[in-house]
């Protein structure tokens, strides 16, 4: 479970209530209709934007901005070292069996083309291929709730019009003025909200976790060609390294220094 999701959820839920729990009365700010007309238009056009079979896949991808994996760079580069060593001291066939205890799917993939002797460019290029179709599909699922996020609050404004002609309806009773105006503005607060809390920050949570399973994959790739045209370890860990942000430079060779005193 992704505690930063969850903590930013409930905290934006609850420092909103208690906004309004200060200057005013929740009650006057829950409406169904008005939700309805957000959120049943915001789904509406979505499915009018996607076909129906992305939508779904994209509500299953969801679980991805609440999950988290915890696979770090480090672990692959580690896990490529190994292999790199293998195939130093007993050749590239003997990766095959070394593939048998691999759970990643892509690099169990990589190690066995470069077992079946497949030309380096052609390696590079099937991998290649595979993380760019890869990071398409997950621009999809970050597209939709973008879209979702625009949908929002043109729908709270959509709500907000119905409910300001409704009002000028009854312009002969000016008792009803004050009431009805606040709920066609309850409409405009609920898709800002929606956008803003929800659809928008899912969106980059998913790029986030997609920038993260790239990275990975390029070092993979990077590191399984290292291994096939038979580079050192020790050069093949440098390389990779220079994948990783600076700090993460640099809490691995402090976690170096510690573990070699």
């Amino acid at each position: 479970m992704d505690l930063a999701t969850a903590i930013g959820f409930i905290a934006g839920i609850g420092f909103v209530v208690w906004g309004i729990s200060q200057s005013g009365n929740i009650g006057n700010f829950i409406d169904f209709p008005s939700l309805v007309i957000v959120l049943g238009g915001t789904i509406a056009a979505t499915f009018v934007s996607y076909p129906l079979s992305k939508v779904l896949k994209t509500l299953k991808v969801v679980k991805n901005a609440f999950m988290t994996k915890n696979i770090s760079p480090m672990e692959i580069i580690n896990e490529i070292i190994k292999l790199a060593n293998i195939a130093r001291r007993e050749g590239l066939l003997a990766l095959e069996e070394a593939a048998e205890n691999v759970d990643d799917a892509f690099l169990k993939k990589g190690i066995v083309l470069i077992v079946d002797g497949t030309d380096p460019e052609l390696v590079r290029n099937i991998l290649e291929t595979e993380l760019s179709f890869t990071e398409e599909r997950h621009g999809e699922g970050q597209g939709i709730f973008e879209a979702m996020g625009s949908y929002a609050p043109a729908f709270g404004m959509i709500g907000t019009l119905i409910g300001l002609i409704n009002m000028l309806k009854d312009l002969d009773d000016p008792a009803s003025i004050g009431p009805n105006m606040s709920v066609a503005l309850v409409t405009t607060f609920y898709g800002s909200l929606f956008a803003n809390l929800i659809f928008i920050p899912i969106a980059n949570k998913l790029k986030g976790r997609s920038r993260e399973e790239i990275l990975i994959k390029e070092l993979i790739v990077e590191g399984l060609l290292s291994i096939q045209a038979g580079e050192n370890p020790r050069i093949i860990e440098e390389k990779l390294k220079t994948f990783l942000p600076p700090e993460m430079r640099k809490a691995i060779e402090k976690e170096t220094e510690g573990g070699e005193a």
